[in-house]
């Protein structure tokens, strides 16, 4: 057994690769409506472009730095950037193809999405109007020559390229570029159910911008650049300006990649590149619209509600109830719930209680990705406006939601609020609240902690654990945590629960070397968002050689390489791709006392070693019961599920059960919310019986 040897690990950004092919393949998927499908291509390039932005970015800073090693699978950042090329060129035929077939079968239904020149004429001169009244006074037209610097284009600026012939001098040919503004729709919505890409209809009219000159050739493109922030905290005085700085700074990052129309000619892509100065390999030509990211506009479009999944509505199970003293049911129940099958608003109802409360002291709470119109955030900005002590910590490096998070750190600061911009070297990823409350002639202490983010959108939509507690060992816990964060220490342990990064990888690495030591009799499934941290790989290994059962069901990155002889025979490990995005992070352990535990922290070296995150301990043996039967389900899943094999590829399962975990979890919480209500019936029945008699 050689568990050091590179062939025995998955490359992280081609195990990333795969993951997001598994997206595509949903689209493909004949069992889901028609724009459920499509959501998936809309997945598919929004994944892509984060992608580019921050992995394949770091790559190429990697090899400017030339650093010639980079993960335990031992490819250079020149290895992996050239097969990143070569995969994605090569699947780009696939979701092109995807493309057209799901636009033909959608237009079959009578949804549309055509180029101009696919119309009539009568609808031809629909757009010319739509052109003269939408469109013409807000592009913006640019000429390119010696007086006319090519502009400065922002981060996945998207755009027209065009090449002009003058209409006195045929010789006199010209280049310049249309801008087409973010606020501008990219799918034009003609009439209800009818579409056209932007680019088709502002390419027609073009000779009307550039007045003078007749278009020859016109070309949509957009730009990727380096949205990657290094942020020199030890060197600022002020983070929140610091941050402000970083996010300018992101609009001018480096171009990393040009996606541009197929039909581009070679004088085109000349006068672009010139300018641009992109790879040649990091060019894609496109056969389909670019910015697929923006078929949710398509996709939206409510006249077609038998070409997507029935509504699910989200249950409030017992013992919450919204009418309910929710402070009364946590002083005498632990809660479990599991989003989005269960509702989020019993979480947002402990803020908003607690805002209003007369007997509450104070709350506390971390924030890493609240939502543009936060329940939550405008809880905690009243509580601190009716006088309780309110304290947040905002994380500001939260990627991509960096500038709402200073948004709502002014208003909480605004309010009273005391805020907390993060803590110096480690990013805050841990989701917990504590609520303080006189409770007679006591304090009594609630307390909140989630694998997600306060955040009721995504509540929607992201599997994750959440769970209300009145726990004193908890609450303790709870309280120092808080206070570490405030104070100047933030490197102190906890008693029951977990943190990062002083303790729960050395739990978790304890925790697989108990089971390594039971031999056959132990027993490890581990649910998690990514698997990439070599020591608990290697650990894995080792348990697996020991004689370990172990199952990993990871969504996305696995870097760990199941089924190789004499190193991971004892390893499965299948990924879930459905309806719901997989979030939610639980270890269970056979041997252990408690079994099984819940995490904010994926299993990769930014959560266990560079970020504060918590993990709880199931010490509730209702809890762990619920637990453990999320993952026993999951494990028969064999309609969503994709296996990992040992040469890094996955295999869809396609087996005899017809087992989809997440249709099957909406079905058992309904038959649970069913019964609490005839219970509910019954118990109401009952009081009143007793009360006539």
């Amino acid at each position: 057994m050689n568990i050091t040897d590179p062939q025995n690990y998955i490359n992280r950004e081609l195990s990333w690769l795969q993951f997001n092919t598994r997206v595509l393949r949903e689209a493909k998927n004949k069992h889901s409506p028609l724009l459920e499908r499509l959501k998936f291509l809309a997945i598919y390039a929004t994944n892509l472009d984060e992608f580019y932005m921050i992995r394949v970015a770091g790559l190429k800073r990697l090899y400017e730095a030339r650093i010639t090693e980079s993960g335990a699978d031992r490819l250079t950042p020149l290895q992996q950037l050239k097969e990143i090329r070569r995969y994605l060129h090569v699947e780009r035929e696939e979701l092109e193809r995807l493309y057209f077939e799901l636009m033909g079968e959608l237009d079959k239904e009578g949804l549309k999405v055509r180029n101009f020149a696919q119309n009539d004429r009568r609808k031809k001169a629909d757009f010319k109007e739509y052109f003269e009244t939408h469109l013409y006074p807000m592009v913006i037209p640019i000429a390119v020559d010696s007086t006319h610097p090519f502009p400065h284009l922002n981060n996945l600026s998207f755009a027209i390229a065009v090449k002009l012939q003058s209409n006195t001098n045929k010789d006199e040919i010209k280049y310049g570029m249309v801008r087409i503004p973010r606020m501008l729709p990219r799918f034009v919505q003609i009439e209800d159910n009818n579409y056209l890409p932007i680019e088709t209809i502002v390419g027609e009219f073009i000779d009307e911008l550039f007045i003078g000159y007749k278009a020859l050739e016109y070309v949509p493109f957009k730009v990727t650049r380096n949205a990657d922030m290094e942020i020199e905290e030890e060197e600022a005085d002020d983070f929140m300006e610091l941050m402000q700085e970083g996010l300018k700074a992101r609009k001018k990052g480096e171009i990393i990649r040009l996606e541009v129309a197929s039909n581009a000619s070679e004088e085109l892509m000349i006068f672009l590149n010139s300018h641009l100065k992109v790879h040649p390999d990091d060019i894609y030509r496109c056969a389909v619209p670019i910015n697929l990211n923006a078929l949710w506009e398509v996709i939206g479009n409510k006249n077609f509600p038998h070409l997507t999944f029935s509504p699910y509505n989200p249950k409030i199970l017992a013992p919450m109830d919204l009418e309910a003293n929710i402070f009364r049911v946590l002083d005498e129940n632990d809660v479990i719930m599991f989003h989005p099958y269960e509702s989020f608003e019993p979480v947002v109802q402990l803020i908003q209680a607690a805002a209003k409360d007369p007997d509450v002291y104070s709350i506390r709470m971390t924030l890493y990705r609240v939502g543009k119109n936060s329940p939550i955030v405008k809880a905690l900005i009243e509580a601190a406006e009716n006088g309780k002590q309110v304290s947040a910590l905002v994380e500001l490096k939260a990627r991509f939601d960096e500038e709402n998070n200073l948004h709502w750190a002014r208003a909480l600061e605004t309010a009273g609020a005391h805020v907390i911009y993060g803590v110096p070297g480690l990013k805050v990823h841990a989701k917990i609240a504590l609520v303080v409350r006189k409770v007679g002639d006591t304090i009594r202490e609630y307390i909140h902690l989630s694998t997600g983010n306060y955040n009721p959108a995504t509540a929607k939509i992201y599997t994750d654990i959440s769970f209300m507690s009145s726990n004193r060992a908890l609450t303790k816990d709870a309280t120092k945590f808080f206070h570490n964060l405030s104070g100047f220490t933030h490197r102190s342990r906890l008693d029951t629960l977990y943190i990062a990064p002083l303790q729960i990888k050395q739990k978790l690495l304890a925790l697989i070397e108990a089971e390594t030591k039971a031999g056959a009799e132990g027993r490890i499934v581990l649910k998690a968002n990514s698997v990439v941290d070599v020591d608990i790989i290697r650990a894995l290994y080792k348990a697996s050689c020991a004689g370990v059962k172990i199952d990993l069901i990871v969504r996305g990155i696995c870097c760990l390489r199941p089924k190789v002889p004499g190193v991971s025979e004892n390893i499965r490990v299948i990924s879930i791709i459905g309806k719901y995005l997989e979030h939610a992070r639980i270890y269970y352990f056979k041997n252990a006392s408690p079994q099984i535990y819940f995490a904010s922290a994926d299993l990769m070296p930014r959560n266990l070693e560079r970020r504060i995150e918590i993990m709880t301990p199931a010490i509730n043996e209702q809890v762990a019961g619920r637990l453990f039967g999320i993952l026993k389900l999951q494990l028969e899943d064999d309609t969503q599920a994709s296996e990992l094999q040992s040469d890094g590829t996955y295999t869809h399962l396609d087996g005899t059960k017809n087992i989809n975990s997440q249709k099957m979890f909406e079905e058992i919480v309904n038959s649970e919310s069913r019964l609490d209500k005839e219970n509910s019936r019954m118990k109401k029945l009952a009081q009143r019986m007793l009360k006539e008699s």
